[in-house]
């Protein structure tokens, strides 16, 4: 345990000691704030309700965009598997997907819904062909003998899956969602600095950077980091309860 402690704690004391080192060459808070100051900035946002309140709907507004492009590509590859014809038709759009900018999307989106739920689309948009590949990737990965094996036992669909599928998928599908969680946390809240939503973390990213408050623009920025790192470990945490990883 103390050998785990010092591997997470050098590598952090090492950063921070360079940041601060960095902030005290450069001398000027506006350019560069030292560590110290940020965090103090930190805390005390910390302790108001509107640091809460944005916090929340932020972290809402991409909870909803994660499970809604997971859901899409978990469905869509599944009927891929199903059916190579409408594999066919997915995979073209699901290419585009992946290759158009985040910045275009978010500027295309704010076009066609309301300027709060556009974080929570693109966040979906971003999520969805990392979990299509994924699931595609771990369905292809199914043992063809235990697959033969089901028919010849007469195993039901559901059985079948269980028992031949799932444990296929799991190991692809919980990588993948992990990196498609990050990217979601960084178009979501790049989404919120674009389209400016009434309350989000984007938003006060945003105003405090047209205020040229560099250490709220950081402690601000500290905060997403800190909620991207912990939502991860959560649902790497459940994951690997169920058996995923």
């Amino acid at each position: 345990m103390s050998k785990k402690v010092l591997r997470t704690l050098l590598p952090l004391a090492f950063w921070l000691l360079l940041w601060e080192l960095a902030a005290g060459l450069v001398g000027q808070e506006f350019v560069l704030p030292g560590p110290g100051r940020v965090f103090a900035v930190f805390l005390e946002l910390a302790g108001q309700e509107t640091f809460w309140r944005t916090v929340f709907l932020s972290l809402a507004r991409m909870v909803g965009g994660i499970l809604m492009g997971t859901l899409l590509g978990v469905i869509l590859a599944v009927l891929g598997q199903v059916s190579p014809w409408l594999e066919g038709l997915f995979a073209p759009a699901i290419q585009v997907v992946r290759a158009v900018p985040v910045a275009s999307f978010i500027l295309l989106v704010l076009l066609w819904v309301e300027r709060n739920w556009v974080p929570v689309a693109v966040s979906a948009l971003m999520v969805l062909p990392v979990v299509w590949a994924a699931v595609r990737q771990g369905l292809s990965a199914a043992d063809p003998q235990l697959l033969e094996l089901a028919r010849c036992y007469r195993m039901s669909r559901w059985k079948t899956v269980r028992l031949v599928y799932l444990p296929a998928l799991a190991p692809a599908f919980s990588t993948g969602l992990a990196t498609a969680m990050g990217l979601a946390w960084k178009s979501g809240v790049a989404a919120e600095v674009l389209c400016t939503p009434k309350v989000g973390l984007g938003t006060e990213i945003y105003g405090a950077r047209q205020a040229l408050e560099s250490p709220e623009l950081f402690a601000w920025t500290l905060a997403v980091v800190a909620l991207s790192l912990l939502m991860e470990r959560l649902v790497r945490r459940m994951l690997r309860k169920g058996g995923a990883v």
